[in-house]
């Protein structure tokens, strides 16, 4: 019987991102697997404002996704009972940390992701994150486009609404 051992999820604080996260758990839970929690801030893209030569902005990047994974395995643990979990933060390119660099140094053999963080502009400009994942990625990759009830075309809701991805939704209808 396949059994996954070690499920890598990243996380851009985006529902579907969180909603791949709750999926996740489930998998991590009845496969008594390892859970990998990721964010990667991407050096590609800040360099749009200003690049990382700023101290501050790389110590704000930072703080920002150390507050929404702690924030993230807090739930995890109180809601699921869920604690083997570790968080990573890492400074790179989303595609070749998630499909490449990431996965073979914590030997996951599962990558569970949203379909898209991404609004359509931006998937044209970079490519998709997802899209370059599943196509190198050397384990295999879930992606996850349903809800919690596994209905497709149905609203999407992130069972994990933190602080910061509220804020982030919020600063996105201004």
């Amino acid at each position: 019987m396949l059994k996954y051992k070690s499920i890598a999820v990243p996380l851009d604080t985006s529902k579907f991102a969180e909603l791949a996260l709750a999926k996740a758990i489930g998998v991590a839970t009845r496969n008594e697997a390892h859970l990998d929690l990721i964010s990667i801030i991407d050096t590609h893209q800040s360099n749009y404002y200003g690049g990382l030569s700023n101290g501050n902005l790389v110590n704000s990047l930072v703080e920002d996704a150390t507050e929404y994974l702690t924030e993230l395995t807090s739930q995890i643990k109180d809601k699921y009972g869920l604690t083997d979990v570790s968080t990573h933060i890492r400074f790179g390119n989303p595609k070749t940390v998630i499909a490449l660099d990431f996965t073979r140094e914590h030997h996951n053999d599962l990558i569970m992701m949203g379909a898209t963080g991404m609004n359509t502009l931006e998937r044209v400009m970079t490519g998709s994150v997802t899209d370059f994942v599943t196509r190198n990625a050397a384990c295999d990759v879930l992606v996850v486009r349903t809800n919690l009830a596994n209905e497709p075309g149905q609203k999407i809701e992130s069972p994990f609404r933190t602080k910061m991805s509220q804020e982030q939704a919020e600063q996105k209808k201004q």
